[in-house]
């Protein structure tokens, strides 16, 4: 029995707009692909269209996340700033590969002495260079103090001289993403200018 395709729809998955194509098949799990802003679903014919829906958002989220992730990662430019500001250290910190991460909630960055990997928060790619650069260096600093002592911030400083300049930046960046939506239209708007 040939697969049946339901009418495309369209599905709104963190901000992005796709289509949605159903195509019910005999298969035991819902899958998906993304191909450009079309989001192709097989699912089973015993599950539900609201589940199917369900599970779509989830997979696309997944899916977009790794496309934009291999987008930001396509170029060098994370490690060429890393070899830069680790070539400020007394002791340079190892420095192998830096990777931009569309999953990482908690922290703006991580550094792994032993592997010499910096991990990245991938919207640290769209801000300012002098952001980025500051949380490298915090990052690497790490390798010389694991904790947030005085000697680190002391070393931080003399590394970075935009070290708090990029946390009052991100400080703002934090609270402006946590409390966006509940800011009242107009407010709202008197943000967002025109460059």
């Amino acid at each position: 029995m040939h697969g049946m395709t339901e009418a495309t729809t369209k599905i709104d998955v963190d901000g992005v707009t796709l289509d949605l194509v159903v195509v019910r098949k005999r298969v035991k799990n819902i899958n998906a692909r993304l191909r450009g802003s079309t989001l192709a679903v097989s699912a089973p014919h015993r599950v539900s269209r609201g589940e199917v829906r369900d599970v779509a958002v989830e997979l696309g989220r997944k899916l977009l996340r790794r496309a934009r992730a291999d987008a930001v990662n396509g170029d060098d430019s994370g490690r060429i700033i890393a070899l830069k500001v680790a070539a400020k250290f007394a002791k340079p910190p190892k420095v192998t590969e830096v990777r931009f991460s569309t999953n990482q909630h908690s922290q703006w960055g991580s550094y792994s002495p032993r592997t010499g990997i910096v991990r990245l928060n991938a919207v640290l790619k769209v801000m300012p260079p002098w952001v980025l650069e500051a949380v490298v260096a915090h990052e690497l600093a790490h390798a010389f103090h694991p904790d947030h002592s005085p000697a680190f911030w002391k070393l931080l400083r003399s590394i970075c001289r935009h070290t708090d300049r990029a946390n009052a930046f991100l400080e703002g960046v934090n609270w402006l993403a946590s409390s966006w939506i509940d800011l009242p239209p107009v407010e709202r708007a008197q943000l967002v200018k025109p460059m």
